[in-house]
């Protein structure tokens, strides 16, 4: 039985993406690696009044953790390193047409603080998009976009407006995830930019998705 390609035998194409031309950083250059960076992400679904998450690399040591503050009048999200320093807090704004989160530094809820903003893209969608505007973008045309949720397996942030790859997460399914009724997935960051950004708006899309029933 023959095992080469017959000769004229088409083979897949391979997906191509334009790299990174520029270093992204919107949390801190530390947080960049000339290497794609592999995350597992885990999180309890039901806890009372707290959704934390962890963030290990391949070898299961702990590099981020999120804790929660649900049960005050805006939703918050606390992105601390693994000595537990507050690198981000998110914040959901609250009666905005567009479901919105805003991202500041440290533990800070000052406009001079603010990061970035991200938004659901579009209203009464079946898959998530999310648009995401630094805090000196004061523009129509979003920095970074979020395509596909996660509640679809899989998804894929990107540079602005074009193909440019800068992350991709997919839903994890074991049956150590459900057993212990945790939701888990991954991600790779790629080259050059900033991992700790791309963890920030995996929380937010988790958030979106996870009140999918609430008012958009």
């Amino acid at each position: 039985m023959a095992t080469g390609q017959a000769p004229g035998n088409p083979v897949p194409a391979v997906r191509t993406y334009p790299p990174v031309e520029h270093p992204v950083v919107v949390i801190g250059p530390q947080y960049l690696a000339q290497y794609p960076v592999e995350l597992g992400v885990s999180t309890k679904l039901w806890t009372l009044g707290e959704n934390d998450f962890k963030v290990s690399d391949i070898n299961g040591t702990l590099i981020f953790q999120v804790k929660s503050k649900l049960l005050s009048m805006h939703d918050r999200r606390f992105l601390k390193d693994a000595a537990g320093n507050t690198l981000v807090n998110l914040r959901q704004k609250i009666r905005t047409m567009h479901r919105r989160w805003e991202a500041f530094r440290g533990e800070s809820k000052e406009e001079k603080d603010l990061l970035f903003t991200a938004k659901k893209s579009k209203l009464f969608q079946f898959k998530t998009q999310l648009d995401i505007f630094l805090a000196n973008n004061k523009g129509e045309v979003p920095d970074f976009k979020v395509k596909g949720g996660y509640g679809e397996s899989s998804c894929s942030i990107l540079l602005g407006d074009s193909n440019t790859m800068l992350a991709q997460m997919h839903r994890l399914h074991s049956l150590t995830t459900m057993i212990l009724d945790t939701d888990s997935f991954g991600v790779t960051v790629y080259p050059n930019v900033d991992y700790a950004f791309i963890v920030a708006l995996v929380v937010i899309l988790d958030e979106i998705n996870a009140d999918r029933s609430g008012e958009d």
